[in-house]
């Protein structure tokens, strides 16, 4: 018993059995491992077996104690958990009884809120009654008080509101609003005395007024803003203000000290080079620069004064820029407008373009000092009789909006500008300018057309020509223009002045075209439509009205005119004696080039312009379209002319062959020729022909040329050989002839030629071969597929064809017996080349030259063959 004591007592020492052990962090390893280390220290000490017996007895001592201690603690939970549920059931009662104390508090503080509401709504009532009263107190006072100054008026008596007026700020502005009520009152009033009392009133508000604007300007000299404040906001409860505010503009350094400047003083290269039309637009002029910065800076300041001073400045800006604009800018605008209009319609439109475009930019920053625009209301307003004067002409300007500022501008700016872009008259003037510039850039080359004309002695006069071509415009002030530039710098018909161009000197390159020329014609036009898209109220339609003066003077008054000489001088000239000149080729290609680039302008630069109006678009389209036409038209004619001349000329030499030349002597002189003299003559020509179109013409248009040259030329030979006589030697030449022409065709490199020559050469190789095998040589290649009727001319020309004829006389009657006509034709097929040929047959020297081309030549020329096209259609 005292061992298991002692035992006892010795794992309690070692392990720390109460209930503070196992609070907190417990590990169950550790708790063992502590009670055993001294019993494991022992085992491993002592030197016999292992006994267990001490471990057993210490486990079941700690188990015992484990197990007491944990009843202690289940009754000790036990007894917390009974307290805990007292006290639970203890805070509840409490938290009912707080419930029901915070219900009642919330019935006392609802019925409170409902008692104070009704006092309230009663207060309010009374409230309401007290205003009432006190308005009607102090309409009466006032009215008193106004009856009252009008008797003391009345007798002449002054000095109530003399002492009244002498009270300060706020006595002034009392008699400013007595005095504007007493006028009202003495005009509505009608008895015998009212006139002197009137009198009396009226002379009272005029030294009123006269002593507020004096001392106003005072105080504006003196720099004192609080008192111009005072002084005005009295004068605005008095009649407005208008009267102060006048003085405050009418007397301000800017239009006082400002001295007109002579405006070539400091520009005198801007002024020296304006006038120039291959000079750049400017685009500032130091004077208008000068006065432009200066408002920039006087509006900036006076925005902060005026805000300061006035109590409503919006108004007092109004009328300042109103008069900014109206002196300032506009006297020197029409300073500028007289100097440019006495050098030119040019220099008069730049100065223009340049106030319009230098005024935009001010108006943009001056809308950056817009002010309020409300207007404060006077203290003194609501007393009295305000609302029963607030009708009348002198009733309070407080609280009326004026008009906002960027407004203001915007009418300033137009009505800057009216004068000169209302109706026509930008559009004169700018049509007139061009008109001046053309007539006298044009000047030599028409000087020069006329004398050719009148050398030519065509019928009419050229400038009828080009005034009646004009007389289409569609508008009477492009009509005008365009007469203007047709006249050119004011030719007449009178004999003396024409006499006097046709004595001076000029150039065969004055009357050329030039591409050069043009280019600078379309640059001062688009100069003027820059300025039209800028100042124009209706841009597409003045934009259509310049295409017109420009078509009429690049279409009719340069292209046109430069085509007609070059028609007359070929009209002029007998080519079956003389060979014609290829410089009209050289022209056709100025006329292209030209068109070309004035077509580009015309859809890069005006077309957009018309984008706003589908109408104006489609008839800009349409006119231009059929301008162009027009100019395809009269190039188509001199190309005829041209190939006429040509043709005519080849005829000439073709009829220089002399009859032996295909029939020659057996010598050998005729043997030493290559090629016959008209042989020569004409391969020459064709070369030189080839050669210039190749230089001059491009695409169709060179194709269709050379085309209808060479399908002319065919047609001359097929005529020529049928007049000749070949012997079998002279079968030498002529194939040499024709093996000439078509090399020299072949050259054109047109395919369509190909073939015809080709026939031409196989159709001279008859007379070389011999006649046993004629019949087989005419019914194979080219010639197999024409008609033998229609070889029969040709065969005729032969020497031995007395002998051959019999032969193929026979060869059709039994071609005629065994399939009549029928078998003839499937034998020599009707084709394309025996159509050919009976076109023909009949063709004669003179005749038309459009055989075999699928449409007339007239329609053939296209000045759209460089890659561009007649406007824009997309309108139409």
């Amino acid at each position: 018993m005292d061992s298991t004591t002692s035992l006892n007592v010795t794992t309690e020492d070692a392990l720390d059995l109460r209930p503070q052990t196992f609070q907190g962090k417990f590990d169950v390893k550790d708790f063992v491992g502590a009670f055993s280390e001294k019993l494991i220290a022992q085992s491993k000490a002592d030197p016999g077996p292992f006994d267990p017996k001490p471990f057993i007895r210490t486990f079941e001592a700690a188990v015992d104690r484990l197990i007491a201690l944990r009843k202690d603690i289940q009754a000790k939970t036990e007894q917390m958990e009974k307290s805990v549920r007292v006290a639970e059931r203890e805070y509840s009662k409490k938290l009912s009884d707080l419930n029901r104390g915070f219900e009642a508090v919330g019935a006392s503080f609802t019925s409170m809120e409902a008692k104070m509401s009704e006092v309230g709504r009663t207060a309010g009532r009374i409230g309401e009654q007290l205003e009432s009263v006190h308005l009607q107190r102090q309409r009466a006072q006032a009215a008193y008080d106004l009856i009252d100054y009008y008797t003391q008026f009345s007798r002449d008596d002054t000095s109530r509101i003399d002492s009244l007026k002498k009270e300060g700020k706020e006595g002034r502005r009392q008699v400013a609003v007595l005095l504007r009520r007493l006028a009202t009152l003495a005009k509505e009033i009608d008895l015998p005395t009212a006139d002197k009392t009137r009198e009396n009133i009226d002379r009272y508000c005029e030294k009123f007024e006269k002593d507020m604007l004096y001392l106003f300007d005072r105080c504006y000299r003196k720099g004192d803003p609080k008192m111009m404040h005072h002084c005005a906001q009295t004068l605005l409860d008095f009649n407005g203000g208008a009267s102060c505010v006048q003085v405050y503009v009418n007397q301000h350094d800017f239009f006082i000290n400002r001295v007109r400047k002579n405006v070539e003083s400091g520009d005198t290269t801007l002024w020296r080079l304006l006038a120039d039309p291959d000079t750049i637009s400017p685009k500032s002029e130091l004077s208008l620069t000068e006065l432009l910065d200066e408002i920039r800076a006087t509006v900036g300041q006076e925005a902060q004064i005026v805000q300061a001073v006035f109590p409503n400045p919006s108004f007092v800006m109004q009328v300042f820029l109103q008069r900014v604009f109206a002196q300032s800018i506009q006297q020197h605008m029409e300073q500028l407008l007289t100097q440019a209009g006495n050098m030119s319609d040019l220099a008069f439109l730049r100065i223009l373009q340049l106030m319009h475009t230098q005024t935009s930019l001010l108006i943009e920053d001056l809308k950056n000092y817009d002010v309020p625009s409300a207007t404060p209301r006077s203290p003194v307003q609501n007393i009295g009789l305000s609302r029963s004067l607030a009708g009348t002409s002198l009733a309070p300007t407080s609280g009326v909006s004026s008009t906002a500022i960027s407004t203001i501008l915007e009418t300033a700016m137009e009505e800057l500008f009216v004068p000169y872009t209302e109706g026509q008259r930008y559009l004169e003037r700018e049509s007139k300018n061009l008109a001046e510039l053309y007539s006298g850039y044009l000047s030599a080359f028409t000087r020069y057309h006329e004398r050719e004309e009148k050398l030519n002695k065509t019928k009419g006069s050229m400038l009828d020509r080009m005034m009646n071509a004009t007389g289409t415009s569609g508008t009477s002030s492009t009509s005008k223009a365009a007469a203007a530039i047709m006249r050119f710098g004011g030719i007449t018909s009178t004999d003396r002045y024409q006499d006097k161009l046709l004595d001076e000197q000029i150039s065969e390159e004055d009357g050329s075209l030039n591409v050069g020329v043009a280019e600078t014609m379309l640059k001062w036009h688009a100069e003027a439509i820059g300025r039209c898209a800028e100042l124009s109220p209706d841009v597409h339609k003045h934009a259509f009205a310049l295409f017109r003066a420009l078509a009429e003077v690049i279409a009719g008054g340069y292209i046109e005119t430069a085509i007609n000489t070059a028609i007359a001088r070929i009209e002029a000239v007998d080519h079956t004696k003389t060979e014609p000149s290829l410089q009209p080729l050289s022209l056709l290609c100025s006329v292209d080039l030209i068109c070309h680039l004035w077509q580009q302008y015309v859809n890069t630069a005006l077309l957009p312009l018309a984008a706003s109006s589908v109408v104006i678009r489609r008839e800009m389209v349409v006119f231009n379209n059929q301008t162009v036409s027009k100019v395809e038209g009269s190039a188509n004619a001199l190309m005829q002319r041209l190939i006429d001349a040509i043709v005519s000329w080849m005829a000439t030499q073709l009829a220089k062959q002399k009859k032996t030349d295909f029939k020659p002597r057996n010598d050998d002189d005729s043997f030493a020729r290559v090629n016959t003299d008209p042989c020569v003559a004409c391969c020459d020509s064709l070369e030189k022909v080839g050669l210039a179109a190749k230089q001059n013409l491009s695409g169709k248009n060179l194709e269709i040329f050379l085309t209808e040259v060479g399908v002319a030329f065919h047609s001359q030979l097929l005529e020529h050989l049928r007049k000749f006589p070949v012997s079998a030697t002279g079968g030498l030449m002529l194939a040499k002839d024709l093996k000439s022409y078509q090399d020299t065709i072949a050259t054109f490199s047109i395919p369509a030629l190909h073939d015809r020559f080709e026939f031409i050469r196989q159709l001279g190789n008859i007379f070389l071969v011999q006649p046993e095998i004629l019949k087989s040589y005419i019914t194979e290649n080219y010639l197999g597929r024409i008609e033998t009727a229609l070889l029969r001319p040709y065969l005729a020309q032969r020497s031995d064809w007395g002998h051959v004829e019999k032969g193929f006389s026979d060869e059709a009657e039994e071609v005629g017996g065994r399939g009549g006509t029928k078998g003839l034709r499937d034998r020599f097929g009707m084709s394309r080349l025996s159509m050919m040929m009976k076109d023909l047959e009949g063709l004669r020297i003179g005749d038309s030259v459009h055989m075999g081309l699928p449409t007339g030549f007239a329609q053939s020329f296209s000045i759209t063959s460089r890659a561009f096209g007649r406007g824009d259609t997309s309108a139409s």
